[in-house]
């Protein structure tokens, strides 16, 4: 399946430069972390306050001119899988970050996924990007059979696997992505996470935001 690369919510300069990290290397997050603070000369990283935005732009762009390529996919036990997905709003709206895990039904992690979603974006809007970030790269690396997506959005839900229209203006484009993704589906099933449940995706969507966060660049 081919990555739109939704969303199109505004990301600064530096944090469009680290999406495109990212995308250059399936989103996965700690890869291109460790990919990005080898680039940054001298002592410091992606996060790190002594990181100047010129370094940082200078090392983004040396990565992209070099080529990024993706990590080697994991075997998974069969062709049921298990998406954890998660969205996160500092301010709802503001710096956004979208998460997901994908694994297999033994529960083995098999890629752990992030971007950011932009620099002022609402909750919600998070929460359909993961959604449709996880489904996308699980039909870039595999063929799914079955899958159970483990959310804590009800919004995503009652719009997904409902009969409701999108309840926020400006996540249609999201909600056909994920339509469209779990068309090559064919058994698919959502669990409802409570606030208490753990969630993988969690602190994949929080660096997501950090991400979003950066600027300018």
């Amino acid at each position: 399946m081919t990555d739109d690369r939704l969303p199109a919510e505004y990301l600064s300069p530096l944090a469009a430069l680290v999406d495109e990290v990212l995308a250059d290397v399936g989103y996965e997050v700690a890869v291109a972390t460790d990919t990005i603070n080898d680039a940054i000369p001298g002592y410091g990283g992606l996060f790190d306050p002594t990181t100047s935005s010129d370094k940082l732009r200078t090392a983004l762009e040396s990565l992209l001119e070099s080529g990024l390529s993706r990590p080697p996919t994991p075997e998974p036990a069969g062709d049921a899988f298990i998406l954890y997905v998660d969205g996160s709003s500092r301010g709802n709206p503001g710096p956004a970050g979208a998460g997901a895990v994908i694994m297999d039904a033994t529960e083995e992690p098999l890629a752990r996924l992030g971007r950011p979603v932009g620099s002022r974006a609402g909750n919600n809007t998070a929460e359909y990007v993961a959604l449709q970030l996880g489904l996308s790269e699980l039909l870039a690396r595999y063929e799914p059979r079955s899958l159970e997506v483990r959310i804590d959005s009800m919004t995503v839900i009652r719009d997904v696997w409902g009969s409701e229209d999108p309840t926020e203006s400006g996540v249609e484009a999201y909600s056909r992505a994920v339509a469209a993704a779990l068309s090559n589906v064919p058994e698919h099933r959502y669990t409802h996470l409570a606030d208490s449940d753990p969630n993988p995706a969690d602190a994949l969507a929080t660096v997501g935001s950090d991400i979003a966060a950066l600027g300018p660049g």
